[in-house]
């Protein structure tokens, strides 16, 4: 049994030979058992095993070399020029919208339609599909409310105390206000006399901050885990469309009551109506919150809502006038929220007369979005987005005027368009086949879901596999969201995205912390400078503080304390993470599948988790490699040595360049 606690990271390298080293030293997980943060796994899988010593590694590193790092980049970032993958319908098809035909179906359009559509799936779910017929598969995805929704809500930690709301916007104000009123955020300032008076008021501004920076983790780790194992995937990668498009990030909202509220507005507009979700967000506290709209006032417009509305969410640029800008901007004011309730403001809207888009009147915000819907580029936008998303970067004008007067015919209804999309020969054409660059969380949710996990992994942490590759959840980087496609790879992540399953595979439980329960290496000092004897003073100063004491009486407040202290505050009230590696078995996976000559067992992982067809130099070395790990031209028995070799052959897998590809 192997406890792992809250500690600071380690030094650890990530080079191939880091890789070699952790799978020679046999870290194979078995499930979780009981309380968090505790797992179990077998002690080695190759112990005494000839061959694992620093010879092997080396001839492991170079196989992994020749396959990952020399086709890496020329696969990735061309991409989107399309390389047929197999199965890909005819060149003809390309911007052909016409519904793709029952006799044309098979099982690899199926699985192409589950990895855009969704999160791919593990064969038994795409055969799902195969067997039926294309408009029912097309149904049965896009139709989703069809299907039980049996995933249970956001079990929330108890960290909003009486008196927090609203929070404060900063520790200054935190403490003005403690000054004026002799408290804040629902705790007293301290009697006249005492040091440090205003000492609980910062403790519980940095408190809310720490809090509910965590709790934001925990939120997207069960998204995370909706993503995986809900039986609605276009619902789940609708929500993560929209939540891209309607950016909001958690870090300046700083209330995740609010980004759990605007997530399930999203998933429960995903598919409906383009104009409830136009609605819904233009009056969702979170993106009140996000864009300012508070402080858009008759007397002060504020366009920054205005701007974005036009911009980013509904028109595009080029679209509008600086002056639509600022005449809908004012049909927004008043519009603000009561923590996480809209409020309309009738005495701070201006009831005026404004000139927008060509059309004047005292016109409101709900007139602004009439107005919007009826521009032909409002269609236009919305759909191509959605096409760029599901399909491919390039649009054709006459690809792009059908998606729109299909979106326009059914009132901004959005099935009817997602249907039209996923039914097309286009959506099966050459270039929409396996030339899509996967996000982050589609690569990692997509991996867990071809593993056939049934619970998501928490080591590693799901939000460090993410944000590690620039997709942070609840925390765009901008209200532009994520650009998507080939900003996705970079000279920072490509290597990582083709290490990324490492750790996956190879667990390090003794060297893994908890994100949400490690307090940072400054705070960290701090808290063994106090363990040593030092007063607040002499342990929160920046340097070698052993031989300082000071005598700090004289201090309204400590602000490094209060940052120390919120994290030890949160810890208290924040529901852990439960901790648990990938429930894998390779070798049971293979039986079930039925192979078991390596031929055949190379084959059934390509095909399990490929979109793209691998070379025959790359399957022969593969092949190769498999045999001589395990000494044998198929799988014989069921050991440690065994589940080690179908490990390294399914790592090989996923580095390759092919599997960045959906």
């Amino acid at each position: 049994m192997r406890r792992v606690r809250p500690q600071l990271p380690p030094s650890q390298e990530s080079s191939p030979q880091h890789f070699a080293s952790l799978r020679a030293a046999g870290h194979t997980p078995g499930p979780t058992v009981g309380e968090a943060y505790t797992v179990t796994y077998h002690a080695s899988l190759c112990a005494r095993r000839p061959g694992c010593g620093r010879a092997r590694q080396d001839r492991r590193n170079t196989v992994a070399r020749q396959i990952l790092l020399a086709a890496l980049l020329l696969t990735v970032c061309a991409a989107p020029g399309g390389a047929a993958g197999e199965g890909a319908g005819p060149a003809s098809w390309q911007n052909d919208l016409a519904p793709i035909a029952a006799g044309e179906w098979d099982r690899q359009k199926a699985a192409h339609l589950l990895e855009r559509a969704g999160f791919g799936g593990t064969p038994a779910e795409v055969e799902h599909l195969a067997g039926m017929t294309p408009a029912a598969a097309v149904e049965w995805l896009v139709d989703y409310q069809r299907q039980p929704d049996t995933l249970g809500s956001f079990d929330a930690s108890p960290i909003w105390d009486p008196g927090m709301d609203p929070f404060p916007k900063s520790r200054a104000e935190a403490v003005r206000i403690g000054r004026e009123q002799g408290e804040a955020m629902g705790v007293a300032v301290l009697p006249e006399g005492e040091s440090r008076r205003l000492q609980p008021v910062v403790n519980k501004f940095f408190y809310g901050l720490r809090a509910n920076a965590i709790e934001t983790q925990r939120l997207a780790t069960w998204w995370g885990e909706r993503m995986l194992t809900t039986t609605r995937p276009l619902e789940e990668k609708l929500t993560l469309f929209w939540h891209g498009h309607f950016a909001t990030g958690n870090t300046k909202v700083r209330d995740t009551r609010m980004m759990l509220q605007q997530n399930e507005m999203l998933r429960a507009n995903a598919n409906g109506s383009f104009e409830d979700l136009l609605m819904g967000i233009l009056t969702d506290p979170a993106m009140l919150v996000y864009l300012d709209n508070g402080e858009n006032v008759k007397d002060h417009p504020n366009e920054n809502f205005g701007r974005e509305l036009l911009e980013l969410f509904s028109l595009g640029v080029g679209n509008y006038t600086e002056q639509d800008i600022r005449e809908g901007a004012r049909a927004f004011t008043g519009w603000t929220n009561d923590v996480l309730a809209f409020e309309f403001d009738a005495e701070q809207h201006d009831f005026g007369e404004k000139t927008f888009l060509g059309q004047t009147g005292p016109f409101d915000g709900g007139d602004i979005i009439r107005i919007i819907l009826e521009q032909p580029a409002a269609a236009e936008f919305v759909s191509g987005k959605l096409y760029r998303y599901f399909v491919r970067e390039e649009l054709a004008e006459s690809v792009r005027a059908d998606l729109a007067a299909t979106l326009r015919d059914a009132d901004y209804g959005l099935k009817p368009l997602l249907t039209k999309i996923f039914l097309s020969r286009d959506f099966y054409s050459p270039p929409s086949y396996a030339t899509q660059i996967k996000s982050p969380a589609h690569l990692v949710v997509s991996t867990y879901r071809k593993l056939g996990l049934r619970e998501l992994p928490t080591i590693p942490d799901f939000n460090r596999l993410v944000a590690g590759l620039g997709q942070t959840l609840f925390n765009p980087p901008n209200v532009a969201g994520w650009a998507g496609g080939r900003t996705w790879v970079t000279p920072a992540t490509l290597l990582q995205r083709g290490n990324l399953f490492r750790d996956v595979l190879y667990p390090d439980t003794d060297g893994f912390w908890a994100p949400d329960r490690v307090v940072p290496g400054i705070y960290r000092q701090v808290e063994e400078r106090l363990a040593r004897g030092m007063n607040i003073t002499a342990a929160t100063q920046q340097g070698d503080a052993e031989s300082s004491r000071l005598v700090d009486r004289d201090e309204d407040y400590n602000t490094r304390y209060g940052g120390y202290m919120g994290y030890l505050m949160a810890f208290e009230k924040l529901h852990p993470i439960p901790r648990r590696v990938a429930d894998l078995d390779m070798v049971r996976l293979l039986s079930d599948a039925g192979v078991a000559e390596a031929g055949a067992v190379v084959d059934h992982l390509i095909r399990r988790f490929l979109r793209v067809e691998l070379s025959g130099a790359d399957r022969a070395v593969l092949v190769d490699f498999l045999r001589d790990e395990l000494g044998s031209d198929r799988i014989e028995s069921d050991t440690p040595q065994t589940e080690a070799a179908l490990r390294a052959l399914l790592y090989l897998i996923l580095s390759t360049p092919e599997y960045q590809l959906a």
